[in-house]
């Protein structure tokens, strides 16, 4: 049943609570927001319009935070799991105690090296540095490591291979004031829609430009003035293109090069031997000649200059060597630290710069301080550790292998579900029942890695408990401040971390009373002997109340002690973090494009996110409206591949790698590349039948980073045939038969799946006697191989269910007249014959727009332009993610050939 439906039982409303500014818990771009808790476990979420990230505007998935805040999944107390495999409630005492106890064990008999934390970007500042101070200075082993190994590592390795620190040279601002933005690797209009905003804003005030480079047509692309659909891995071969052509074309800084780098010549030899000219250039990275000069002249005729990076060139097994080959371009050209240029990381977890900070990265250590000997000896004095690490950890793929190789018995999740995202996602899973000594903390008592055989688990709290910091892109550190009561056993982590640590006798270094008391201890260690030489120092909060820490604004690092407070960018004139204060030219390695497309695996398949979902959609996956835009795992393929493979759109299809496979629907479009497939990496076995990515994705990782190469794997696909489609709307969770497809999405009156099946109608009949409730009666008919049923208790629809012929529209039949399902009914066939269709039926979730509303605004002449849908839906208004969408309404709807405007 859903969080509405919880509150209408309510006998009297809860009394309103006061306003809270607190941070969005999505991605990195960490804007703020203010919140208002209804007393019960809803809240009404709105922008902070004096939050410097966002200004007050929010994308789709940070308005709809009030529908995700129930209870009904979570778990809230500690579980140990039986010999039998079911859990079993215990106290808080006795799962510490167990913690304790084993970890201590293993490392007595295995040593610290058997033990390891795996991390999350989810995770409070002070939640990283607690579990980090426990493992590499207390435990003794480096062996902690974090999901942003997935997002952000080659950006930290390129940021210190070039920089000599993991530094992000300038700021939100630079995305106002710049004359050219180059996104590269980034569908910014889905994935950071707010910042997507200003950049457009800044194209309208300014007339700046906006190239993206992309092998997909992405709602980001639709807003380019050029766009580049880059081949595969060709990113590195563009780039150093571009450094040849600004030295031929006289457009280097020699000034800034000779005062604040070194290896140039070195670099610039490595690009001419891998891009020497426009021609060698078009090839390598698949584009038009034409098309390259164009982007090369705009880069070197414009003065400011920004260009973000995100997953598109993290994700890869030459990530780091694409990230210095952007920052090179940067470095050459004197456009870095100031208004309007540099080279800039697009962050995708709220909090990966605030872990990272920490050290959550197996190679790092505290305060950005990395395994020297010098810098292990610092941080062994100030924490006054027993058995400080001394060299880096196993890096996220290593761990899980370490793990399926026994060499790893006790691991602690916390906040991720390595068991979906990690590359071999099966072989994770099986590798995490190994274990002796198997921890999670999670805000849900169910998922892929808890139902791989976690022994305990622990309920951590969730967003609008948490009570913390996180960092975001630009190195601006904000409060994220709780405004719900912790429901039942429901704690911090640091708290649950710091009780373990006692446990294990290092009571006196985890003494912290709050997060405040986390937050000044990390503050102290980043000034600690820094004399300049790190770039991550807040030192002049080291000492900060705890009523100041409450009321803490957004603040930008550096904050050193005795300085003024000022924001700042970095590297306008030198002072990087190298041994001689200069920036490091890297010269990348030529590309290896192994190519592993073979006949048998003759695709390349991408990944990537949708509009409206966040990870594994534990919480996304709450909210009614965000689950209507993309309501069932898909597979896009060009249509001219589709065509050869026999795929049809809306049917269904089979991607095979060497690793695994998925089921999913087939959505035909023209912005993909001939030859490639974009499967998105939301869905889990918790919300659909097999379509779970990681499972297709190969361990290939960047030699540099260690981040895993998501965006290449070969693939094969073809159709899958099932006779019947349709639909179940029910108020619980539902088990089905072996080879069913089904996918599950939350809607306003409880649960909606879309099936597929070969199983006859017959079965489905005994099935839906079974599935609906005790109490339900059951109205049911087969009209022309469709089959209709409908539950109710107390003549009220309690669920229903409607399967027909695959290659058919799906109608619901009639029921009996004293069992009418009314619109309830009607509205769930109407919505599965939207999905089945080009178009998904929610355009704006913002404001839960639908297709159909959109369709006919537009077909009828009352909002033929975006301005116009904007007054009458509100379509548009808020975050502009669906812009895109909504121009290709009103362009279809101006075809030729359309009586009614708009196709079905």
């Amino acid at each position: 049943m859903s969080d509405q439906q919880d509150s209408l039982v309510m006998t009297a409303p809860a009394p309103a609570q006061p306003e809270v500014r607190t941070t969005c818990p999505y991605c990195g771009v960490g804007c703020g927001l203010i919140v208002q808790g209804d007393g019960a476990r809803g809240a009404s979420v709105a922008g902070d319009p004096t939050h410097p990230a966002n200004f007050g505007r929010i994308c789709s998935k940070g308005s709809a935070l009030g529908e995700t805040l129930g209870t009904e999944g979570r778990l809230l107390h500690p579980m140990l799991r039986q010999g039998d495999g079911t859990l079993t409630r215990i106290s808080w005492d006795s799962a510490l105690d167990r913690i304790a106890a084993g970890l201590g064990k293993i490392v007595a008999q295995h040593g610290p090296d058997a033990v390891a934390f795996y991390l999350s970007g989810q995770l409070l500042t002070e939640d990283y540095y607690v579990a980090n101070k426990l493992m590499k200075g207390f435990i003794g082993s480096a062996n902690v490591d974090t999901n942003s190994r997935l997002c952000m590592a080659s950006s930290v390795a390129g940021h210190r291979r070039a920089f000599g620190a993991d530094t992000v040279p300038g700021m939100y601002a630079d995305l106002d004031e710049t004359d050219l933005v180059v996104l590269v690797g980034s569908n910014a209009a889905w994935c950071h829609p707010v910042l997507f905003q200003r950049m457009l804003l800044n194209k309208e005030l300014r007339d700046a430009r906006l190239v993206v480079i992309d092998p997909r047509r992405t709602a980001t692309a639709e807003e380019a003035d050029l766009f580049l659909s880059i081949a595969p891995g060709g990113d590195a071969a563009l780039f150093c293109g571009l450094l040849v052509y600004l030295a031929e074309t006289y457009a280097l800084d020699y000034q800034y090069i000779d005062a604040h780098t070194s290896g140039f010549e070195n670099t610039l030899a490595r690009a001419r031997a891998i891009a020497p000219s426009l021609a060698a250039t078009a090839r390598a990275s698949g584009l038009a000649t034409a098309d390259v000069a164009r982007f090369f002249e705009r880069f070197g005729g414009a003065e400011r200059v920004v260009t973000c990076y995100s997953q598109g060139v993290n994700q890869s097994a030459q990530g780091t060597d694409k990230v210095n080959a952007i920052i090179n371009c940067h470095l050459a050209t004197g456009r870095i630290g100031r208004p309007g240029m540099g080279p800039f990381s697009l962050t995708g977890q709220p909090n990966a710069m605030g872990g990272r900070e920490v050290g959550g990265l197996a190679n790092q250590l505290a305060a950005h301080m990395g395994f020297s000997p010098p810098d292990i000896d610092r941080v062994r004095r100030f924490w006054k550790a027993p058995r400080m690490a001394s060299c880096e950890g196993l890096k996220a793929v290593q761990m899980f292998e370490a793990v399926a190789r026994g060499e790893i018995k006790a691991l602690w999740v916390m906040a991720t579900n390595p068991a979906v995202s990690l590359p071999r996602a099966s072989a994770v899973r099986e590798a995490l029942e190994r274990l002796e000594l198997f921890v999670v903390s999670e805000n849900v008592l169910s998922n892929d890695t808890v139902n791989a055989g976690a022994h305990l688990l622990l309920p951590a709290a969730a967003w609008g408990e948490k009570d913390g910091t996180v960092t975001n892109s630009e190195r601006r550190i904000s409060r994220q401040r709780a405004f719900l009561s912790p429901s039942e056993e429901v704690r911090p982590d640091w708290w649950i971390v710091s009780e373990v640590a006692r446990r294990m006798g290092f009571a006196d270094a985890f003494p912290y009373r709050g997060a405040a008391d986390v937050f000044r201890e990390h503050a102290a260690l980043s000034a600690f002997e820094n004399d300049g030489a790190r770039d991550f120092d807040i030192g002049a909060l080291a000492t900060i109340s705890d009523a100041d820490y409450e009321a803490l604004d957004p603040v930008q690092w550096p904050r050193r002690a005795g300085e003024q407070p000022t924001e700042r960018r970095f590297f306008a004139q030198g002072g990087f973090f190298t041994a001689d204060r200069k920036a490091k030219f890297v010269a990348p390695e030529p590309p290896a494009l192994k190519d592993l497309i073979s006949s048998r695996y003759p695709f390349r398949l991408n990944t990537g996110r949708v509009r409206d979902q966040w990870h594994t959609m534990t919480r996304s996956g709450r909210s009614p409206r965000l689950a209507m835009h993309a309501c069932e795992p898909f597979v896009e393929i060009h249509p001219e591949d589709a065509r050869a493979a026999g795929l049809a759109n809306g049917g269904l299809a089979r991607i095979s790698t060497a690793h695994g496979a998925c089921i999913m629907k087939v959505v035909v479009d023209d912005g993909q590349q001939p030859g490639s497939l974009f499967v998105p990496i939301h869905w889990s076995d918790e919300t659909a039948s097999c379509a779970r990515v990681g499972d297709l994705v190969a361990p290939h990782t960047d030699p540099h980073s260690g981040q895993p190469e998501a965006k290449a794997t070969p693939a094969a696909i073809a159709p899958v045939s099932m006779s019947l489609r349709g639909f179940i709307r029910t108020r619980h969770a539902l088990a089905f038969p072996q080879g069913t497809w089904w996918a599950r999405a939350t809607v306003a009156d409880g649960i909606e799946y879309r099936l597929a099946t070969s199983l006859g109608p017959l079965h489905w009949h005994d099935f839906a006697h079974r599935a609906f409730s005790d109490r339900a009666r059951l109205a049911d008919r087969l009209v022309g191989g469709t089959y209709s049923a409908g539950a109710f208790i107390d003549g009220e629809l309690y669920g229903c269910l409607c399967l027909g012929p695959a290659d058919k529209p799906l109608q619901f039949a009639e029921l009996a007249a004293d069992d009418v399902l009314g619109d309830t009914g009607s509205m769930s066939a109407r919505r599965l014959d939207d999905s089945i269709g080009i178009a998904e039926p929610v355009v704006c979730a913002c404001f839960g727009v639908e297709l159909d509303a959109v369709r006919k605004a537009v077909a009828s002449g009352e909002a033929s332009t975006l301005a116009q849908i904007g007054r009458k839906l509100r379509a548009g208004t808020n975050c502009g993610s669906c812009l895109s969408e909504l121009k290709r309404l009103i362009v279809i709807a101006r075809r030729p050939g359309h009586a009614a405007g708009i196709p079905d």
